[in-house]
């Protein structure tokens, strides 16, 4: 085989699977998927064993059935056994079932590693064969394959096909604007940067977490209580993951004492610390640590350290 004739592994695959999204655009939605309320494509189901087959077993589905590939068929299942399955559509658009659990179903957003690039979209890793297609027109930022990006995962009810959405307006419904000061919220890490996280809150804004109101790696995908900080003028939101004012303070005095506990007495820090000496004793802000001997919780013995009063 001359060298103009031999096509790398990588991209004859990118290939295929480039022919396959232009063989699947000019196809039309199954009937039944369009017209059975209850054939629900991206969600897991329970669904009744009907018939066998030479390439499965055929699932009740609504007012139809569709297909469990042999692969994942249960040992020993019998008719009238019910599945727990994820239904999906295959490389031809026909739904298909599987025993295998995506990250996510259809509405979910998760944190999901880029597979492989191509021309018309990103494909991400989601614990299925076929990989979740994020269109180019679904991309926020540049993704780069091994990267990690907060995905959602969305539904075309008019093809019935799942794709993935990176873009930070489809992650926010514009509800929940009365946020308050203190208040306890759900978060999601979008993204990462050197002064700290951003989040969705509540999946209706978003927010920053600073790397200095947080005392643990997070990674993008991962989901946390935490309680808003401050709200500025201009509307962006401040996050922190300890509850602000004496509930935080309470807390933050349990660890100390855990701490000097665990440490059979004193501790060398004192007001005068750097601020890493205090992070990386006691898990906290300096100026956190400088609020509980203000409230009369911690002696300062000068340069020897604290110790807590009893």
């Amino acid at each position: 085989m001359s060298a103009s004739a031999y096509t790398p592994p990588g991209n004859r695959q990118k290939k295929k699977r480039a022919a396959s999204q232009k063989r699947s655009s000019s196809r039309q939605s199954h009937t039944f998927l369009a017209h059975d309320p209850k054939a629900v494509v991206g969600q897991l189901h329970d669904l009744p064993v009907e018939n066998f087959s030479d390439y499965g077993v055929y699932l009740s589905f609504g007012r139809d059935r569709i297909l469990l590939p042999n692969k994942y068929v249960p040992e020993g299942v019998a008719v009238g056994q019910i599945i727990r399955v994820f239904v999906h559509t295959d490389s031809e658009d026909r739904p298909v079932a599987t025993t295998l659990t995506p990250a996510g179903v259809v509405g979910d957003i998760v944190g999901l590693k880029v597979r492989d690039t191509a021309a018309f979209g990103i494909f991400m890793d989601w614990g299925l064969e076929k990989d979740l297609l994020v269109p180019r027109s679904e991309q926020e930022d540049r993704m780069e394959p091994g990267e990690t990006h907060l995905v959602k995962i969305c539904l075309d009810k008019s093809s019935h096909r799942i794709f993935g959405s990176t873009l930070t307006a489809g992650f926010c419904d514009g509800g929940a604007r009365d946020l308050a000061a203190g208040q306890e919220v759900d978060l999601i890490i979008h993204s990462i940067s050197p002064i700290g996280y951003t989040a969705v809150i509540n999946r209706s804004r978003t927010g920053l977490l600073y790397k200095t109101e947080t005392f643990e790696d997070l990674a993008v995908g991962d989901t946390c209580k935490g309680y808003v900080l401050w709200i500025r003028e201009d509307g962006k939101v401040d996050l922190t993951l300890k509850q602000p004012s004496y509930a935080s303070v309470e807390g933050s005095a349990e660890k100390i004492i855990a701490v000097l506990s665990a440490n059979g007495g004193p501790s060398p820090c004192h007001d005068k610390s750097r601020p890493e000496e205090i992070q990386a004793a006691f898990s906290m802000s300096k100026k956190e640590f400088k609020q509980l001997y203000k409230e009369g919780r911690i002696a300062l013995l000068g340069s020897d350290g604290i110790r807590l009063i009893s």
